[in-house]
C-alpha cells in the first residue's frame, strides 16, 4: 500500500496495564465485504504477552478484594457503555467480520452487553455449601475464591460476543486476564478496551493482546503464571492448547466445532420448521458453532420438504454487508472462501446433487463488492453418511439434506460423527421429542425451535466438540478454586 493508504488504514493497539501500547510488527486484516486491507493488527508474542500477564497478576490482589456487589456494578456499567455505543459496534461488526449489519445490531452487540449484565447479576447469587456432623461434632462448609490470570481466547465468527461471554465470568468472579482475539476481528475488542477506565473497571484486571495463534497465543498458553484458559474455536487449535497446558497442569475449558444435525420426523409442522432450518443452516453466513449442517428428513415428507426448504432458501439474499435487506454476508476470508467451496466440489465429485446456491445460481453482487468473499446458501442432497461433506465441519453457508426410515436409524446416524455440540428434533409427538433428545450425544438439543438460550444452562458439547460447560453455575465453578473447611467445637 502507499503512504496514503497506510494513513487511511485503522492500526490498532494492544491494550496493557490500562493503557494502549504500540507494538513492533503488525499484521493486515481485511474487509471481507471488499478484499481490502482495512487494519493493521498488531502481531503480538512472547515479550507483550509477559507484559500483559505481568499487569494482569499485578492487578489481581485489589481485583479480587472487592466484593462481588463492587464488581457487579463495573460490570453493569460496561455494558450501559456498550449499549449506549451499539451502532458504532454494529458497524464495525460488520465491517470487520463480514457479517451483515442486521445480525450485528440484532445479535453481536446486543448479546455482547447482555453477557455482561447476565454475570453482573448472576455473581450476586452463588451460595456455598454447608454440611454437618454432629456425632464427631463438626461443621463443613465451602469457601470460593478466584484463581488468579485467565487467558482468553476467542475466535473470529462472533468476535465481540464470545470474547464478553469469557471476559465477564473472568472478571465477574474476580480474575484478572489477558484475552487474545482473532487476529481477523480485532477492531470490537479494541473499541471495548477504550470503554474499561470510563467504566471502573482497574488498569491491568482487562489486557488485550492482539496476534496470531502460532505466535501470542502460543506464548499465552504455554506462560507458567496463566493457571486458566479458555478458548473457542478449531479442535486442532485445542490440541495444540492441551499440548502446550499439560506441563502447567492448567485448567481448560474448550468449546469446539460442531456437525449439528436436524431430526426431522414426518408429523414436524413444515410452516414452522422450514424458515427456522434455513435459518440455523445460513444465519451468519453459517459461521456459527451450533449451525446446522446435516438434515435428516423422514421419508415420507423427504420430497416436500427438500422442495419447500430450496425455495425458502432461494429467498435469502447475498450482498453487502451493510445493506440491511442482505440475509448473507461475506465470509471471513479468501481462504475460508476456498475451503468451504471445495467440500461443495467434492460433494459435486461423489456424485450428490447440489440443488441451489454454489456453481448453480448465479451471484450477483454489487460493484464495490466484486472482490469480497461471497458464496449463495448452498443446499446438497444424496450426500452419503460416510463423505466429508458429512463428517468434518465445513462452518460456511452449506447444509447437506438426507432421508432416513425409522427413529432407530436416525438416532444411529446422527450420532455417527466424531462431533457432539448441539441438534435440533422436529416432531409433534410428546415421547418421541423426550425419547430422541435423550440419546443424542450432544451437549445442547432444541426440539421444535433452534438458538434460544438461557444462560443460566450449561453450554458446552460432547466428544471432539469440546471439555467443560460454561454457563451461570458452570463458569463460576470454572473461574473459582472450591476449598472446603471443617471445624470441630
Amino acid at each position: 500500500p502507499t503512504m496514503a493508504d497506510s494513513q487511511a488504514l485503522l492500526v490498532l493497539e494492544n491494550f496493557i496495564g490500562g493503557k494502549f501500547v504500540p507494538c513492533s510488527s503488525y499484521i493486515d486484516s481485511y474487509n471481507p465485504s471488499t478484499g481490502d486491507v482495512y487494519c493493521r493488527v498488531p502481531d503480538s508474542g512472547k515479550e507483550e504477552v509477559e507484559a500483559a500477564v505481568k499487569a494482569a497478576k499485578d492487578a489481581f490482589p485489589i481485583w479480587s478484594s472487592k466484593s462481588p456487589l463492587e464488581r457487579s456494578q463495573i460490570l453493569n456499567k460496561l455494558a450501559d457503555l456498550i449499549e449506549h455505543d451499539l451502532e458504532a459496534f454494529a458497524q464495525a461488526e460488520s465491517k470487520d467480520q463480514g457479517k451483515t449489519i442486521t445480525f450485528a445490531r440484532t445479535v453481536d452487540i446486543p448479546r455482547a452487553a447482555h453477557n455482561f449484565r447476565f454475570f453482573a447479576s448472576s455473581i450476586l447469587h452463588h451460595v456455598t455449601e454447608c454440611t454437618e456432623m454432629p456425632a464427631m461434632g463438626c461443621v463443613h462448609y465451602t469457601s470460593r475464591a478466584p484463581v488468579g490470570v485467565a487467558g482468553l481466547i476467542s475466535p473470529w465468527n462472533l468476535p465481540l460476543y464470545l470474547l464478553t461471554w469469557k471476559i465477564a465470568p473472568a472478571i465477574a468472579c474476580g480474575n484478572t486476564v489477558v484475552a487474545k482475539p482473532s487476529e481477523m476481528t480485532s477492531v470490537t475488542a479494541w473499541m471495548m478496551c477504550k470503554l474499561l477506565e470510563k467504566a471502573g473497571v482497574p488498569p491491568g484486571v482487562v489486557n488485550v493482546v492482539f496476534g496470531t495463534g502460532a505466535k501470542a497465543g502460543e506464548a499465552l498458553v504455554g506462560h507458567p503464571d496463566v493457571p486458566l484458559i479458555s478458548f473457542t474455536g478449531s479442535t486442532l487449535t485445542a490440541q495444540r492448547i492441551t499440548e502446550r497446558s499439560a506441563p502447567h497442569c492448567k485448567r481448560l475449558s474448550l468449546e469446539l466445532g460442531g456437525k449439528n444435525p436436524a431430526i426431522i420426523f414426518d408429523d414436524a409442522d413444515l410452516s414452522q420448521c422450514i424458515p427456522t432450518t434455513v435459518r440455523s443452516s445460513f444465519a451468519n453466513q453459517g459461521e456459527i458453532c451450533l449451525c446446522t449442517s446435516r438434515i435428516f428428513v423422514q421419508r415420507g415428507i423427504y420430497s416436500e420438504f427438500l422442495k419447500r426448504f430450496v425455495a425458502e432458501t432461494k429467498k435469502w439474499k447475498t450482498g453487502n454487508p451493510s445493506d440491511p435487506t442482505v440475509n448473507v454476508g461475506a465470509l471471513i476470508s479468501k481462504e475460508h472462501l476456498e475451503k468451504v467451496r471445495n467440500y461443495v466440489k467434492k460433494a459435486q465429485a461423489e456424485g450428490a446433487r447440489v440443488l441451489c446456491g454454489e456453481g448453480v445460481d448465479p451471484l450477483a453482487v454489487p460493484p464495490g463488492n466484486q472482490k469480497g468473499y461471497f458464496m449463495l446458501p448452498t443446499v446438497i442432497a444424496e450426500v452419503k453418511d460416510e463423505s466429508c461433506c458429512m463428517q468434518e465441519e465445513i462452518f460456511g453457508p452449506v447444509t447437506c439434506v438426507v432421508a432416513f426410515d425409522t427413529e432407530e436409524e436416525v438416532i444411529k446416524r446422527a450420532n455417527g460423527v466424531k462431533y457432539g455440540l448441539s441438534a435440533t428434533v422436529w416432531s409433534g409427538n410428546v415421547g418421541r421429542v423426550h425419547r430422541v433428545a435423550h440419546r443424542l450425544q450432544s451437549g445442547l438439543v432444541w426440539t421444535n425451535c433452534w438458538l434460544v438460550r438461557d444462560l443460566n444452562l450449561p453450554f458446552g458439547g460432547m466428544k471432539a466438540s469440546g471439555i467443560g460447560r460454561e454457563g451461570a453455575k458452570d463458569s463460576y465453578e470454572f473461574f473459582t478454586e472450591v476449598k472446603t473447611i471443617t471445624i470441630k467445637h
